[in-house]
């Protein structure tokens, strides 16, 4: 493969930046986007030191002044249980807990990520590669859409835990009001935004002049549904918060069957190819909505008055901090995905494979990794209530076991899917459709080395959510940018004119060794100071 200067790939992706930017000038100021990233950060630390500083305060007084509840601990070593004896994440056994919390969320998170991937299966039997390209190309669209519902739904899922654990209920209402509207606002202003500029966001996502009107089709209508995915996800968290993880997953488990349903009915009957599988996944996303909305009459903790269901710029800048590791994560991805797109088809132009080649096998090896990181981030997410809730009421042991053994339960699920990746991955890409010899040789190849130290994968995930959990994101939002913004993105950029396009692929194994490494070190210290 032969080499090539720095100067050539940085110019390739000016020349996209320079040709999309006259279309953002004229609608957008970044200036207000880089302060308001910059006050949500502020706050971040802010917020940290408020918030423990109103729990340390009740520590101090639990030692000189009667309980109003007799069974409530007057500190720590005390007792046993926290301030509110009657919730179960209190007192529970952990694995219990984590059961009945990681399998309803697994499973939610399973259902979310089948969206896409079933999405790809029938386009790829029903259109080919192409149409795997497209969905390919307009993945990070989804990945932008699923950050917002993260940094709304963690972070007001994450505040809710935190004030539940130190009593205080009238707060923890105000964060889940806030919350609400905080979705369906961002949701309609994302999904206009989207149509607006869909054909410079698909030409710096990577599409090639053949992909591009299949992907233009697929996403046009894809946007459609973005409010719908954004609140159902965010409620998804508020519900399982709230202790209602089987609410959580049957509101996911709805739409994925519409969707499944619907996608061969659109795409082989109706001959409707993309745009099939499109209106398939937006109706399933609608049923959803429908079911996510209905819970806010059932919350078991709270009871929601029209005051609570009310837009406030500190409330949200509170919840957005907290959300803000898991959300970056998610706009760390869509990064990856775009400068990969790019890197793929300019390298693929100069090999045997050519542009659309790599496009199509990228595609399906990240979403096929999605389901496992959709089992990870089930258990991380199903642990957030059990970390957040102890860490408010200062049950630190129960902290560290609960942590513990999510991170034991991703190694082993973790290790089940580095065995398919290494020895089935034929197998899988033959789900998604046809190809010739080229195509297979190129995705196998893919799949193997990209994925080959996706066992580390799950320890830096789950990490970054526990600091989210336990009311510091900073740290989070650290793990989140290591493997796939400080680390990914360099080696994208620097292995391939060292190596080609052999160098892409392996830029994974290499960014998840390092992140592993940083993830140990923060998880130590952090674990010494919980006493």
């Amino acid at each position: 493969m032969p080499n090539h200067p720095f100067s050539d790939i940085i110019c390739y992706y000016l020349d996209i930046f320079n040709n999309i930017f006259p279309y953002f000038y004229n609608y957008i100021h970044i200036w207000i986007f880089a302060n308001l990233v910059h006050k949500i950060l502020a706050q971040a630390q802010h917020l940290r030191y408020n918030t423990w500083a109103k729990f340390h305060k009740k520590e101090v007084n639990d030692l000189t002044e009667t309980p109003k509840n007799p069974n409530a601990p007057q500190n720590q070593d005390a007792g046993t249980k926290p301030n509110t004896p009657d919730n179960p994440l209190g007192y529970k056994s952990i694995p219990s807990l984590l059961r009945s919390f990681a399998i309803p969320s697994i499973i939610a998170m399973l259902v979310s990520s089948l969206y896409n991937i079933v999405d790809q299966i029938f386009i790829g039997q029903g259109v080919g590669y192409l149409g795997n390209a497209a969905t390919n190309v307009s993945y990070p669209l989804t990945t932008i859409c699923l950050a917002i519902a993260l940094l709304i739904g963690i972070g007001s899922a994450s505040r809710f835990s935190l004030h539940l654990g130190a009593g205080e209920t009238d707060i923890a209402q105000r964060v889940v009001g806030n919350g609400i509207c905080m979705m369906l606002v961002f949701g309609v202003i994302y999904a206009l935004l989207t149509e607006i500029f869909m054909f410079p966001l698909l030409t710096a996502f990577g599409a090639t002049p053949e992909v591009m009107p299949y992907a233009e089709t697929y996403s046009r209508i894809i946007a459609l549904g973005m409010p719908f995915l954004i609140v159902t996800n965010g409620m998804s968290n508020l519900a399982r918060a709230d202790g209602s993880p089987k609410y959580s997953m049957v509101c996911m488990l709805i739409g994925a069957i519409v969707n499944t349903i619907l996608d061969p009915v659109f795409i082989f009957i109706f001959h409707l190819g993309v745009a099939g599988a499109a209106w398939a996944t937006i109706i399933g996303q609608f049923c959803s909505f429908i079911f996510a909305v209905l819970y806010i009459r059932k919350f078991k903790n709270i009871c929601l008055t029209g005051k609570d269901l009310r837009l406030s710029v500190s409330e949200c800048i509170q919840t957005a901090s907290l959300g803000m590791s898991n959300s970056l994560n998610q706009v760390a991805i869509t990064f990856v995905q775009i400068v990969l797109n790019n890197s793929l088809t300019y390298y693929g132009s100069m090999s045997v494979y050519g542009k659309e080649i790599p496009l199509a096998a990228c595609g399906i090896v990240m979403k096929t990794n999605a389901i496992l990181l959709a089992v990870i981030i089930g258990i991380s997410q199903g642990s957030q209530p059990i970390i957040g809730f102890n860490y408010g009421a200062r049950q630190y042991e129960r902290v560290r076991k609960t942590y513990k053994l999510a991170i034991a339960a991703n190694l082993v699920v973790s290790a089940i899917g580095f065995i398919l990746f290494q020895f089935f991955p034929y197998q899988i890409i033959s789900l998604f459709g046809t190809g010739d010899a080229a195509y297979f040789e190129f995705s196998v190849r893919f799949m193997r080395i990209f994925l080959f130290m996706v066992i580390f994968n799950g320890v830096q995930l789950i990490s970054s959510n526990f600091f989210a959990a336990i009311g510091k994101p900073v740290k989070g939002l650290l793990l989140s940018m290591t493997r796939q913004v400080i680390f990914l993105i360099p080696l994208v950029l620097i292995l391939p004119l060292f190596f080609g396009l052999d160098g892409i692929l392996f830029a994974g194994p290499a960014a998840d060794s390092i992140a592993f490494i940083v993830t140990i070190c923060l998880i130590a210290a952090e674990m010494r100071k919980m006493k």
